[in-house]
């Protein structure tokens, strides 16, 4: 059922040769996300954790925020020409959840580069954050920022064939490594990071981290701060809005982690001091 890669035949020029050899690439296919039977969009993700995938969609997109809200999840019928079913269709049932938000009305492919696509406004992607980070004592010292990189890559086993995958991992205030999840997309690594914590019961994730492989962009802050994340952290830049937003949610926001250097971008005071 997880197809996070799939194997094709390159043509590999190296100088003046060239040969042929199998090459592994990362998988990309659609899921089409269901809500008791009704249609609610459609994402291209990399097979694989589809369940916590589609939990963690719903909580970004405000539709579920505690554990017992999901009744349960399942796959549709979604077949081929052969008639195998392609585990391409997730069905959720939901108990007690939200009223749908306007995001929810959605018509649009959501494309593996894009966490909202199909949004009416600006203005509608500020969902309302249940769970308010800004209180959160969270502290870090900065060798356990450093450290996380490097935990984060070792748990990319994927990363490791096809080195197309972006890639979402929840840490301990100490730096223990608790959920990794990969993905073609940014957004769906860390849906896959959520929704494992929403059916494991540890929302909200007071006092932890997420780190992300890429940049933090805006709809990557937001799904922390709607997971009740105070901090997160990315090997790559921030965009102006992302900081924007952890700036008004009272959320950290590290960039460039890299070695033994970061940029804080906003609630800095999170960060112990050296030495």
């Amino acid at each position: 059922m997880t197809r996070a890669t799939a194997r094709r035949r390159v043509v590999r020029l190296r100088g003046a040769g060239r040969g042929e050899r199998p090459d592994a690439l990362a998988a990309e296919e659609p899921l089409e996300i269901r809500i008791g039977g009704e249609p609610l969009t459609v994402t291209m993700r990399t097979p694989g954790q589809d369940f916590d995938l589609v939990a963690g969609f719903l909580v970004g997109e405000g539709l579920l925020h505690r554990t017992e809200q999901l009744a349960a999840l399942r796959y549709c019928a979604g077949t081929d020409e052969s008639g195998a079913n392609t585990y391409n269709v997730v069905d959720a049932t939901l108990r007690g959840a939200d009223a749908l938000p306007l995001s929810a009305h959605r018509t649009l492919l959501t494309t593996s580069a894009c966490g909202l696509c199909g949004r009416d406004t600006v203005d509608a992607v500020r969902t309302h954050v249940r769970w308010p980070v800004a209180a959160d004592p969270l502290a870090v010292d900065p060798e356990v920022l450093y450290a996380l990189p490097e935990r984060l890559r070792a748990a990319q086993r994927a990363f490791d064939s096809t080195g197309g995958l972006h890639a979402a991992g929840l840490f301990t205030a100490d730096g223990e490594l608790l959920c990794a999840r990969e993905d073609v997309g940014r957004h769906n690594a860390v849906d896959k990071v959520v929704g494992w914590a929403l059916r494991e019961g540890r929302l909200p994730l007071a006092g932890h981290l997420l780190l992300v492989s890429g940049r933090a962009s805006f709809e990557l802050t937001q799904k922390a701060a709607l997971a009740g994340l105070p901090l997160l952290a990315a090997v790559s830049a921030p965009s102006s809005l992302a900081a924007d937003l952890a700036e008004e949610l009272g959320l950290t926001l590290v960039g460039f982690l890299r070695g033994e250097q970061a940029n804080v971008y906003t609630r800095p005071d999170r960060i112990r001091a050296e030495g």
